[in-house]
This record gives structure tokens, C-alpha cells and sequence, in this order.
């Protein structure tokens, strides 16, 4: 290993191939030449004295050292990313980017017609939305405000209780039509059940709190609950939804209320650094009292 610092150009590089597969992409997703992300990679290689990549029929196949770096590259791109955010929104103005980390379900479902309120009171703030059910870091600056379904536990995070979300079982009034609603939670094995494919920290708490369906009772697995809800909409079967969200929708039908339902906390957060920072503060706030009343149950505009 070299006495020479890597410079950020070669770990952004580096990150592009190992998502993207091969060099040509890489340089078509980063807007560079094909030698230059070969180059990169290289210098990169010589500098760690490891070997990153290996060549298959598939493309570059990262190494074992390969899979060691990512995570410190991915924190690097993610402060990289935050610096031109803070760089873009000046303390004494509400203008910039603010990146926001969401579930799925409440990227594409809950979160679009705030952020459209939002905007419209904002126009000079860029919204940005990781939506997916990796928790991101906020420490590592990776989002600068959170929407979280569990309490954040780590230090330094300015956090927000905004309220509980109710879960419950759904069916479509079709499939309600065609095979009728259960009358207890026994007779679910009676009926085409929508869940999980494979068992996540997330399904494990769930079950903590008392849900005691496994991924054997499923006759539709998939692991995104956007799938789950999009298999509830088509008439599939029973599954688990959100019920301010199944409330937009006259076809959904609740099932089994009195015997099926537990509450999920809403949460939202961010890094104190930020509490300067014009417009986290005014997303923080405004997606606070937005999703307070989300979760009480108040409005939420249909799709």
C-alpha cells in the first residue's frame, strides 16, 4: 500500500462500477470517459494493494476487499452529498436541497402530497427522497431528516414523536365479494393471504408485538410492502396495510378490527447540525405537523 491518500474521484468511481456492474456504465452513470473509470479503479487498486474486481461473463464481480470498502465509500459518497447541501442551503435562507429517508410505503404513498404542500410554500427547496426500508444514517449525513416507524435511538439526532399509525388486515371488495370476510382469526387459514418472503428485523418485531403470521401461511410473498399493497388493490387476497392509507381507497375493506390491529410510532428526525440550517428546519417542521395529522387519522390527499 502506497504512502498516497485516495483522492474521492477514485472511490466515486469505484462506487459506479460496483453498482453499475462494468466500467462502460460507470462511465455513462458519472459522465466519463470509459479509460478514466478504468484509471480510477486502478489507482485505486495500486494504492490499497488490493485487487477489487475480478472479470466474469457478467461483468466486474467485486472482490472480498471489494466488499470490505463499500460501506466507508458509501459513507464518503453520502458526506460528499451533504456537503453540496449544506453548500446549497445558507443558514439565512430557505433555499437548497434536503434529502429525506422514508419506507417505501410511506415514500410512495404518504409523503408525495406533503412534500407537493411543502414545495408550494418552498418553492426555492429541491426535495430529495431516499425511499426504501434501509434505515439510513443521519449521523453519517446520508438524509438530513428521517421519517421513522421505531424511536431513534442514536445521539446527536434532534427526534419528534408525531403520533401512532394503525395497522390492520385489508382485502378488496372483490375478492371480499368472491370468498367473504373471515369471521376470526382461525379462519384466515381459509382464505389467500398476502406477506413476506423473508423474515427482517421488521417482521420479527412485528411479530414481538403479537402478529403470529409466518411466510408459510403466504400465497403472495414479496418483501416491499408497496408490492403487498399493490397485490391488496388488485383483488389478490388479505393482507396487512397502513389503514390511513387503505381509508383512501371506497374498494379496501378492514378486516377482523377488533381482533387484528397494532400500532406503529411515527417518528421524524434529524441531525442537530442542521437546526440552523433554513430549510431541514422548515421540512422538519412542516412533515412533523403534516404527518401529526396523518397519524391521527386527518387528511391525506388520495393519489
Amino acid at each position: 500500500m502506497t504512502s498516497t491518500e485516495p483522492g474521492w474521484e477514485l472511490y466515486r468511481s469505484f462506487l459506479a462500477v460496483l453498482q453499475d456492474g462494468s466500467l462502460s456504465a460507470a462511465a455513462r452513470s458519472l459522465k466519463l470517459t470509459q479509460p478514466t473509470i478504468g484509471r480510477h479503479v486502478e489507482q485505486l487498486e495500486l494504492t490499497l494493494g488490493a485487487r477489487l474486481f475480478t472479470r466474469s461473463p457478467h461483468g466486474l464481480m467485486p472482490t472480498e476487499a471489494a466488499r470490505t470498502l463499500e460501506p466507508h465509500a458509501r459513507a464518503m459518497a453520502g458526506a460528499a452529498a451533504a456537503l453540496v447541501r449544506a453548500a446549497s442551503g445558507k443558514a439565512s435562507q430557505t433555499h437548497g436541497t434536503v434529502r429525506i429517508a422514508a419506507s417505501e410505503i410511506i415514500g410512495a404513498e404518504v409523503l408525495p402530497a406533503m412534500l407537493t404542500e411543502f414545495r408550494a410554500m418552498n418553492p426555492g427547496v429541491v426535495v430529495e427522497l431516499s425511499s426504501s426500508d434501509r434505515t439510513e444514517d443521519l449521523l453519517r449525513r446520508e438524509a438530513d431528516v428521517a421519517v421513522r416507524m421505531v424511536r431513534p435511538t442514536q445521539a446527536s439526532l434532534i427526534a419528534r414523536h408525531v403520533g401512532h399509525v394503525t395497522v390492520g388486515l385489508h382485502a378488496h371488495r372483490r375478492y371480499v365479494e368472491a370468498r367473504g370476510k373471515p369471521a376470526s382469526l382461525a379462519q384466515l387459514a381459509r382464505h389467500t393471504l398476502i406477506g413476506f418472503d423473508r423474515e427482517t428485523a421488521s417482521i420479527r418485531a412485528l411479530q414481538r408485538l403479537g402478529v403470529k403470521l409466518k411466510r408459510s401461511d403466504f400465497a403472495f410473498r414479496a418483501d416491499s410492502h408497496v408490492v403487498q399493497l399493490a397485490a391488496i388493490r388488485a383483488g389478490f387476497g388479505v393482507g396487512i396495510c397502513q389503514v390511513p392509507i387503505a381509508r383512501r381507497d371506497a374498494d379496501l375493506v378492514r378486516l377482523l378490527a377488533d381482533d387484528f390491529a397494532f400500532d406503529l410510532e411515527v417518528w421524524i428526525a434529524m441531525h442537530e447540525d442542521l437546526r440552523a440550517s433554513r430549510p431541514a428546519r422548515a421540512m422538519f417542521d412542516h412533515l412533523a405537523a403534516a404527518l401529526g395529522d396523518y397519524a391521527s387519522g386527518g387528511r391525506l390527499r388520495a393519489r
